[in-house]
């Protein structure tokens, strides 16, 4: 490799600027550089140091995170301070700014640098979405220069200045702020749908043309000019209320269940959060593109550098790992997932981004139910995508906590032959002795939309009728285990466990199918025993069979 490929790096190299971060922090930050790996020596060589072991891993591929992490507003707080504004000849202002001219000002914007705590979701194939806190901080950059009458005259500044800056939503101002060039402005958002957030800056510029005679004043010529230049950001504003959904098994497990509308991240059973479970979205870094490169413009032309103040966003995705619940082995058991299917949004992340998000479609986790030994209902914690952002709860009402019964699941060979056995299933409440119908829905209001239950047998899938009873064929001798998959808790009322029953089948467990091996294996050994036969004579036929004994 050479130092030329080292040197075209898209962000400043890790621990060469202050940004509030530790190196092996910075290191997470650009998932849109290349991921071109330069081996440690080479380096070295270059740079005279030494990278971290995460510093190496980050040069290579691109670092995810489970919770979206604070890093992003940390360097992009820090890193604004290297945005500093020009002069009255001179506009500084990104590539992909929205420029607006006037009578004596030119090249004027107003453009957001960042919105934060904020998360660009990224939901399927052409499909992303701006999230934003209610409570969070924008950053923005306003510029321009005076451009003065195309005149023989002389005209001097008398006065030039950005008289106001000021944030609305939806057309409300919401915060403002003195005129500055590097707004600061801390904002709450007022409801919780998609929303258009405007920064605003008014900008005057007064010129004055003075003509004198023998060094007397004859004249005083004045000109002034006032423009309002504005940039959007659009989002929805992401507030969350859990309502959580309770069930208790009959060995005293404990089942949980929440939904939401729009992406969460999961919640937590227990105060110290030790159990957990996830849903499908994970999360990266990534640098805002359209700061890269800064613009400088003059009367004379304009040049290009390279910026050195870089906005970072947190991306959210869905990852190929799926729910997840923590601890793997010890911790809650996942029994149901609710969401709709989405194709993979792959195309929306851009070039140079290397993570494990979904390839192909997926089924999106706005409900996530969990069995656990021990559930904490006045520490549950339900975290969003959202830095910050954690859901209302509202816990449901005393007596609302559903009991899940036992069942009992038998199976019985009714009848049988040499090509197929039929088996009598039936499934009853342990508690009542009840049958359990699965020909129709459950007695309950239902939460959510889930499967009816079933008992599922051999690439059979039967539901029993109003006796409880099922009855099926198998034609493949062998072992079966029938096991009742009933409907989700959530849409039952009563609600049962998992239970299962076992079922043996072979053709030679009746007296007609040892007659019909008998029969089978017979006539398929008659054309030896015919060989055989027609082998002995002709040996007798023509007197060898005298030289077998000797």
């Amino acid at each position: 490799m050479t130092v030329t490929g080292l040197a075209a790096a898209n962000h400043p190299r890790p621990g060469t600027e202050g940004n509030g971060l530790t190196e092996n922090e910075s290191a997470t930050l650009w998932s849109h550089d290349a991921d071109d790996y330069t081996n440690e020596s080479t380096y070295s060589q270059h740079y005279g140091e030494h990278r971290t072991a995460l510093q190496q891993l980050a040069n290579g591929t691109d670092i995810t995170f489970t919770r979206p992490p604070k890093t992003a507003a940390t360097w992009t707080k820090h890193d604004f301070r290297d945005l500093h504004a020009s002069g009255p000849e001179t506009s500084l202002h990104p590539e992909n700014a929205d420029l607006e001219d006037g009578t004596l000002i030119a090249d004027a914007h107003a453009t957001i640098f960042a919105a934060q705590p904020t998360t660009r979701a990224h939901l399927a194939s052409g499909e992303t979405r701006t999230y934003l806190a209610p409570d969070g901080t924008l950053r923005g950059l306003v510029d321009y220069r005076v451009r003065y009458p195309s005149t023989s005259a002389d005209w001097s500044l008398t006065k030039h200045q950005i008289s106001r800056v000021w944030l609305t939503q939806d057309g409300d101002t919401i915060a403002s702020s003195t005129g500055t060039q590097t707004p600061t402005l801390d904002y709450q958002l007022q409801n919780d749908r998609t929303t258009t957030l405007t920064l605003h800056a008014t900008i005057e510029v007064r010129i004055e043309q003075t003509t004198t005679v023998n060094g007397n004043t004859v004249s005083t010529m004045t000109e002034t000019d006032s423009i309002t230049v504005t940039d959007s950001l659009s989002g929805s504003v992401y507030n969350l209320a859990a309502y959580p959904y309770y069930a208790t098994y009959p060995n005293g497990d404990a089942g949980v269940a929440i939904l939401q509308s729009r992406p969460w991240q999961g919640y937590t059973l227990t105060e110290t959060g030790s159990a957990r479970v996830r849903g499908v979205w994970r999360f990266y870094t990534a640098r805002h593109t359209g700061w890269d490169t800064l613009v400088t413009s003059t009367r004379n032309g304009e040049t290009r550098t390279q910026s050195d103040a870089i906005p970072v966003s947190v991306h959210a995705y869905p990852s190929r790992i799926g729910p997840v619940a923590e601890p793997v082995r010890t911790g809650p058991e996942i029994v149901e997932t609710w969401g709709i299917n989405r194709s993979s949004p792959t195309p929306t992340l851009g070039e140079d981004v290397h993570i494990d998000v979904v390839n192909h479609s997926y089924t999106t986790t706005y409900g996530v139910a969990v069995r656990a030994e021990q559930v904490d209902r006045q520490a549950l914690h339900v975290a969003g995508i959202v830095r910050g952002v954690n859901a209302t709860i509202f816990q449901p009402q005393a007596g609302s906590t559903r009991h899940l019964r036992e069942s009992s699941l038998t199976a019985t060979v009714l009848s049988q032959n040499v090509s197929a056995a039929t088996v009598r299933l039936e499934l009853r409440d342990n508690q009542t002795g009840a049958p359990i119908d699965l020909s129709q829905e459950q007695r309950g209001r239902p939460l959510a939309q889930s499967p009816t239950g079933y008992i599922a047998i051999g690439d059979q899938h039967v539901e029993t009728n109003r006796s409880g009873v099922a009855v099926v064929t198998l034609t493949q001798p062998g072992i079966y285990t029938a096991q009742y998959q009933p409907e989700s808790w959530l849409g039952a009322n009563p609600a049962y466990v998992r239970t299962q029953a076992s079922v043996r089948w072979h053709p030679l467990g009746t007296l007609s199918g040892w007659f019909n091996l008998v029969f089978t294996t017979g006539w398929k050994l008659l054309p030896f025993v015919v060989m055989f036969y027609a082998g002995q004579r002709l040996l007798r036929m023509f007197g060898l069979d005298r030289f077998q004994n000797p």
